[in-house]
């Protein structure tokens, strides 16, 4: 019900759960007094205390406002009416004291004492004019603002008068000076006294109403007070009286009463009688007598359970110790194992690092082998090189021999014509014939030259050509060195291969071996634990023992719903 409450609050669909006359009533059966009874014990003391907090704090804020108005009474007091007779009663004093220097300007004589008195009324007349602005800034009521308005229009008429008095004073007429003293001047300030003093009484009758005020603030304030603690009070012993009777009702008795059943059965006597009130069904004590015979329950089949355990770990015990022989057996066989795995793992890495080593050899040759053919093919364009520029020195003694051909002919025609000449043309002739020796021996040297270029340009053809031979039988010979290389980088990394395997399975022999060797460990901490357990249910019965149950009773089904069957073993699911 208080589920459904405060699903409603939650959601706010007060509209749907209550259009249901059933929810209607539903609701209408849930009583404060039974929200109160379905509090847990902290709720109910917090929810008092909260109460009690509530009316302190109520009652407080009631006080903190009554205070507070008496509060405004006296500073009205203090602040408004007080000032105001104190302020009137500084105008009338220097009134007074103002119509003193009149009177002794009036019997002056000389003009220095005439001078004197008229700069104390001026100094009268200004702190007259201070306590009149001070009074004026405290008017409060209307009769206040009436009073005030009369007594500055008094005022006024006096100084008129003031100053005619003192033109007469001056001019020595002082006989008609004190006429006017007792005359209009008189009656001018007679009546601005009393208007001063119809100031004074006002105030003073507003003091006395503030007074009267604060008086009945603080008789009304004291009598709600006085109401206020009395009901609280009443309702403090009615709560404390409803939290107190729920208490013992929860209870079910008396607190000493249930300490000392929860001592009986912390001691083990489960054979008490713990005594109920009549339709006691939810009390603690009842609750404690439902636990009590559940724990006889409970012992009854502990004990019958204990005996079955007891039976059940010396068989255990046995099989654990077989179980550790051969795995002791198991773990020696798997030992001799990994120890020939281990050798033949150390054999396949030795084959992986020569294998190795001898990739690393054929790369090597294959490096210096490239280089070789690197240096043939070199060889190779030189040569080529070597020939062509071979031609054109053939080119150019050819050249050369056209030229001695040519100078032949040349020196042969001026032979002729030196001959034609006679006796002038002989020293050409013979100039000629030099040249013409020279000419020939040109071409004697020419042609011996053009004939040796022409050899060693047959021999550089033959060296080019096997040069070129020799860089395709190098260019194989590296071809073949790769493929060697190759082989022997696969054969490496297949026996690299071979060795990450039987390294995995030396691992994996291992990991088994070190996993037997734990089932062995295990085995024997199983046979010690079974043999613990051996002796703790021995323990547990002597320890049950100590339960004090009831003669002759039987197992109830409240042992079964804690997992206990027939035959003392516990159910397993």
């Amino acid at each position: 019900m208080t589920g459904e409450v405060e699903d409603t609050a939650r959601t706010g669909n007060f509209a749907d759960n209550t259009s249901c006359p059933a929810n209607k009533s539903r609701y209408r059966e849930v009583t404060p007094m039974q929200l109160f009874q379905r509090m847990t014990v902290f709720q109910r003391i917090m929810s008092a205390f909260a109460v009690v907090l509530a009316m302190t704090c109520g009652m407080g804020g009631f006080a903190l406002f009554e205070l507070g108005r008496v509060g405004d009474a006296a500073r009205d007091i203090k602040d408004n009416w007080m000032p105001s007779v104190r302020h009137s009663l500084e105008m009338k004093s220097h009134l007074n004291a103002y119509r003193t220097s009149e009177l002794q300007h009036v019997l002056s004589a000389s003009d220095e004492e005439f001078r004197r008195y008229e700069a104390l009324m001026g100094k009268q007349l200004d702190a007259f004019r201070d306590a009149e602005k001070t009074f004026a800034s405290l008017l409060a009521t209307e009769a206040e603002r009436l009073t005030y308005r009369e007594m500055t229009a008094l005022m006024a008429q006096y100084l008129a008068v003031h100053d005619k008095l003192l033109a007469l004073s001056r001019g020595g007429d002082r006989q008609g000076a004190v006429a006017m003293l007792r005359g209009e001047s008189f009656q001018v300030r007679s009546q601005l006294e009393a208007s001063i003093d119809q100031a004074v009484k006002l105030n003073v009758t507003g003091s006395e109403a503030s007074g009267k005020h604060v008086e009945q603030v603080f008789a009304s304030a004291r009598n709600l007070m006085i109401g206020a603690l009395l009901t609280m009070a009443v309702l403090v012993v009615a709560l404390a009286l409803v939290l107190a009777r729920g208490l013992v009702r929860q209870l079910g008795g008396e607190p000493a009463y249930a300490a000392q059943v929860a001592g009986e059965v912390a001691a083990g006597n489960l054979a008490l009688e713990v005594v109920l009130k009549p339709g006691d069904t939810s009390s603690m004590l009842h609750a404690m007598n439902r636990m009590r015979l559940t724990l006889a329950d409970i012992v009854h089949h502990i004990k019958a359970s204990s005996e079955a355990v007891a039976t059940a770990s010396g068989q255990i015990a046995q099989g654990n110790v077989d179980l550790s022989q051969r795995t002791e057996e198991q773990a020696s066989a798997l030992e001799q194992t990994a120890a020939s795995i281990e050798e033949l793992a150390v054999t396949v890495r030795q084959n992986a690092d020569n294998a190795g080593h001898a990739d690393k050899l054929a790369q090597s040759a294959s490096s210096l082998a490239e280089k070789g053919g690197q240096v043939v093919g070199n060889v190779v364009s030189t040569m080529g090189d070597i020939s062509k520029r071979s031609g054109r020195i053939v080119d150019i003694i050819g050249v050369i021999e056209g030229i001695a051909f040519q100078t032949n002919i040349l020196a042969l025609n001026a032979a002729v014509e030196a001959a034609r000449a006679g006796e002038q043309g002989r020293g050409f002739a013979v100039v000629a014939g030099e040249v013409r020796t020279l000419a020939q021996r040109s071409a004697a040297a020419a042609k011996e030259i053009k004939e040796l270029i022409e050899g060693s340009v047959s021999k550089v053809q033959e060296g080019s050509t096997l040069v070129d031979n020799a860089g395709q039988t190098m260019h194989e010979i590296v071809e073949a060195v790769r493929q060697v290389s190759q082989l022997v980088a696969d054969i490496s990394a297949a026996s690299t291969e071979q060795t990450s395997g039987i390294e995995q399975v030396n691992a994996a022999v291992t990991q088994i071996d070190d996993v037997t060797q734990q089932n062995a460990a295990l085995v024997e901490e199983a046979a010690a634990a079974a043999t613990a357990l051996d002796e703790q249910s021995r323990s547990l019965l002597s320890s049950v023992a100590v339960f004090k149950l009831s003669d002759g009773r039987a197992a109830s089904r409240s042992g079964e719903a804690f997992g206990f069957r027939h035959g003392g073993v516990p159910a397993l699911a």
